[in-house]
């Protein structure tokens, strides 16, 4: 079978657990071949691939040449690179008045510098081929601010403006960009909440409960598909309605 007539390629970032791991799976069942990407938490992939059967690749996003390298490894084992979701981030969360220089750093080079990073490893194949689907994963808080993260905050705005530029500089080649800005989510980092600031988390959304994983995942599938192929530039928010914009 050629590479034209296999099923498209996803490679989504940090996705061997959260929301990435619900992404690759929701991917992966609606008929993409998928790869995932992860920097640490080397046990955590190894459980997540030996569960999904799922291909894990290994380098640090806020490394510019790691990620050159980690797309060429994956396209020389699996062909060209269709779908790309930058979901990798963490969060180093401080007020600003005690906030380090490399506290701001690393949230806004993993978070932030890892869009470019990423998209500029996989931008001129999708140009040649005219097709690509670029979905990268900011936040709630990238829209309506939070206290104790103004880095985190500025990365996840800063990456809704990315999307826009980009979606605008890829439309005639058939490439879109958008982006999902996530309410609260019940993941991980979500979980290790202290109860009493989980419920006031809980009485903000006017949902009344966390988003799941599962539910971000279906928007990512949404906005891979052809049938999203004239939505580009946008920001999907996933939020229960805690923001609306």
């Amino acid at each position: 079978m050629s590479a034209e007539q296999q099923p498209r390629l996803a490679l989504v970032t940090g996705g061997t657990a959260g929301i990435g791991a619900a992404i690759a799976e929701g991917l992966h069942a609606a008929g993409y071949r998928v790869a995932v990407n992860f920097g640490s938490h080397a046990a955590v992939a190894d459980k997540f691939c030996s569960r999904t059967g799922l291909p894990s690749f290994s380098w640090n996003v806020a490394d510019y040449d790691a990620c050159a390298s980690g797309v060429a490894r994956v396209q020389a084992e699996m062909g060209p690179i269709d779908v790309l979701v930058n979901n990798a981030g963490i969060t180093r969360d401080v007020m600003l008045h005690k906030m380090t220089v490399a506290q701001w750093r690393e949230v806004i080079d993993i978070d932030l510098g890892s869009c470019f990073n990423m998209c500029r490893a996989v931008i001129e194949g999708m140009r040649e081929r005219h097709f690509g689907r670029i979905i990268n994963i900011s936040s709630v808080n990238g829209l309506s601010g939070q206290v104790g993260q103004t880095n985190y905050a500025a990365a996840k705005a800063g990456m809704i403006g990315f999307t826009k530029s980009l979606a605008l500089e890829g439309a005639s080649r058939n490439i879109t960009a958008n982006a999902i800005a996530p309410g609260y989510t019940d993941t991980g980092m979500v979980s290790a909440v202290p109860p009493e600031v989980m419920d006031k988390i809980l009485k903000s959304v006017p949902a009344g409960r966390l988003a799941t994983p599962a539910e971000i995942a279906r928007g990512v599938v949404f906005l891979a598909s052809d049938d999203a192929g004239f939505i580009n530039g946008i920001t999907l928010s996933i939020n229960g309605g805690k923001y609306l914009s």
